[in-house]
């Protein structure tokens, strides 16, 4: 199989190139930008876009956070509807950051968009990759938080536990929709050569938790204590609009479709995944 992997040489893109490669795959990571390798490919992966977490939002970052999917996607869109041979697939990404702010109610993939700035990048993200849907099958992966340690947000997480700082943020009480990557990858690749799966899949672990369990967690796996809180107000000083966004508030986002289809998780708990990770200590 010839998988095309756009913004393979990232966090996500990396790990799934290596797995496909490990199984004798062939794997095309373009440049940035290029759709050339699209016409011929058994399977077009988009995982391009910049950094959500990067830099503080202002209000051209969110313009280029917003144009950059839009902008790839496209892309990468046209390129399939003209191929004269186009993918099997189009696996493209989104993230659960599409449902907006939500408190404790349960979130599947039939739930309503959000309204705040990610939901809409989520929108249009999905909308631009759905285009291609008259040429090929579309599958849009609303992935949550992505849990190792050589990337992604786990390692930004870790100093204030070394030093005996670590703890919940805010009031600790918004859910956090976790994956490990291994399974990440697992279902990136289900999605991949599954036929009947099609539209929009959360790409995330079965049992959400709460920043608070997060935390909790996080430092029994370190060792390290988890009762210190970082006070909502300085995260807001600190990161603006960014800090409601992507720490002070979540979804509950479970992954529905893949389990009423069966899908196996490696790491369905979160404390299981954190022992994955770090080891015995």
């Amino acid at each position: 199989m010839r998988v095309v992997i756009a913004g393979g040489t990232g966090f996500l893109g990396r790990a799934l190139a290596a797995s496909l490669k490990g199984d004798g795959h062939d794997v095309v990571v373009p440049p940035r930008g290029s759709t050339s390798a699209v016409d011929g490919a058994d399977a077009v992966v988009n995982l391009s876009g910049e950094s959500i977490a990067g830099k503080r939002w202002t209000a051209a970052q969110k313009r280029k956070i917003l144009e950059s999917r839009v902008k790839i996607t496209r892309g990468l869109a046209d390129a399939i509807l003209t191929a004269k041979k186009p993918p099997a697939v189009f696996v493209s990404g989104s993230a659960v950051g599409y449902y907006g702010p939500l408190g404790d109610e349960i979130v599947a993939e039939d739930t309503p968009p959000g309204s705040d700035f990610l939901a809409g990048v989520c929108v249009q993200w999905e909308a631009e990759a759905e285009r291609a849907a008259p040429a090929t099958r579309v599958v849009c992966v609303r992935t949550g938080l992505v849990l190792e340690k050589d990337g992604g947000a786990l390692p930004q997480m870790l100093p204030p536990f070394w030093i005996g700082a670590g703890g919940p943020v805010g009031s600790g009480r918004q859910y956090w929709p976790w994956i490990h990557r291994a399974d990440w990858v697992g279902m990136a690749r289900w999605a991949i050569q599954n036929a009947a799966v099609s539209g929009a899949i959360n790409v995330s672990a079965p049992t959400p938790v709460t920043n608070r369990d997060f935390a909790r967690e996080l430092g029994r796996a370190l060792r390290r204590p988890a009762f210190m809180p970082a006070p909502a107000f300085a995260l807001r000083l600190l990161l603006g609009e960014m800090a409601d966004a992507l720490l002070l508030s979540g979804q509950r986002a479970i992954p529905a479709r893949a389990q009423r289809a069966g899908f196996t998780f490696a790491y369905p708990q979160l404390d299981g995944a954190l022992q994955a990770i770090f080891g015995s200590r």
